[in-house]
């Protein structure tokens, strides 16, 4: 499911498609503010929504939204379809957001695999990796061929494969029963569940900030210029970071006791291959990048830990919320910063909470 997931066409060129079809950067920049809205405004809402219904259904339906935008795209291009699209893709995000997770956890659990956790999602990361580098690979021949109607088509029914494959996803979970509440009191439930532990709520802030944090990610092709290479060396660069990416995915529920220490590596390494501003500085960076995925399946295998499985999606959701807006914060910081600093140095500023992360929390396993 992973696979198809990312195995999208229109990830590397949908820019380019609105661009193409008459938009200013002003109306494509208020497509990306309607898409996170939409995610943000039914974050935790459509958590609730996976508590109390059937969380493989919701899976199922949201790679099938996701592929009637992009439907419209390839159809009717044009902005208010480009909106419709973006509102079905934000749903579509917010349902699955919280709800893989619960899914994945829970239905270990039961097979008293719950140990198993962070290796089945790291894997399923580093399987979307790769899967979107392949893309990125084909979307060019793909354009060459047929536009973006053969790009459009093919991203739909990818898709649609990832759809088929939920739908044979194992759900064992019970329905809720008049004991257990409708959708309002399994979303208080949720609330209560973290108001009542100081632990969960750090936790819940971990998964936010080391998740949040890694959204400067998007200026890394500025970091690549910034070390003086042609555009041209730019994409390889991309594919390095990304291997790195992979391969903390693959190594995810390895070592976890030692949480602390590797994720302040992760944060010296990524300060390191900044400030070198060389391209072979970019080998550390794709180490850091490893480091930073790795870390981020560590949070969240000790936040699924904690959680009851009445409102394990509504708190998961939370900690999704919590992620966009330290993303926010992320990209206001550099965009701020960016007046005054190249990005290597920026890079380097926002390398040290991970840093800080990782010398707080030293060995601790919690």
């Amino acid at each position: 499911m992973a696979f198809f997931e990312e195995f999208v066409l229109l990830y590397p060129v949908y820019a380019l498609l609105f661009a193409d079809h008459g938009l200013s950067a002003g109306q494509i920049s208020t497509l990306f503010v309607i898409w996170s809205l939409t995610s943000f405004l039914l974050e935790i809402p459509s958590g609730a929504w996976a508590d109390t219904f059937s969380r493989r259904r919701l899976l199922v339906a949201s790679p099938l939204l996701t592929a009637t935008g992009f439907g419209l795209w390839t159809l009717v291009p044009g902005y208010w379809s480009f909106v419709a699209g973006f509102v079905l893709w934000g749903v579509a995000t917010a349902i699955s957001s919280g709800t893989a997770e619960a899914l994945v956890y829970e239905e270990l659990a039961r097979l008293d695999a719950a140990d198993a956790y962070p290796r089945v999602t790291g894997r399923a990361e580093a399987v979307g990796t790769t899967a979107m580098m392949i893309a990125s690979g084909i979307a060019a021949p793909a354009m060459a061929w047929g536009g973006y109607q053969a790009v459009g088509v093919a991203s739909v029914a990818t898709l649609v494969a990832a759809a088929l494959v939920a739908r044979t996803l194992p759900e064992t979970r019970e329905e809720p029963g008049e004991d257990d509440g409708g959708y309002l009191d399994v979303l208080k439930a949720g609330f209560r569940e973290v108001r009542g532990s100081k632990t969960l709520g750090r936790r819940l802030l971990l998964v936010s900030a080391v998740t949040g944090l890694s959204a400067f990610d998007e200026y890394l092709p500025l970091l690549a210029q910034g070390t003086g290479v042609g555009d041209a060396w730019v994409p390889p660069l991309m594919v390095l970071v990304s291997a790195g990416f992979a391969a903390g995915g693959f190594l995810a529920g390895r070592g976890l006791r030692w949480t602390g220490p590797v994720t302040c590596a992760g944060g010296l390494l990524l300060i390191a291959g900044a400030a070198v501003r060389h391209p072979w500085g970019f080998v550390f960076v794709a180490a850091a990048f490893g480091v930073i995925q790795w870390a981020i399946t560590a949070a969240d295998t000790r936040l699924q830990h904690g959680l009851s499985d009445r409102s394990r999606a509504t708190v998961t959701s939370m900690s999704g919320l919590g992620t966009e807006v330290v993303a926010v914060l992320t990209f206001a910081s550099y965009g701020f910063g960016s007046e005054f600093a190249p990005p290597w140095v920026l890079f380097a500023v926002l390398a040290v909470p991970y840093t800080l992360i990782g010398a707080f929390q030293g060995r601790r396993a919690e």
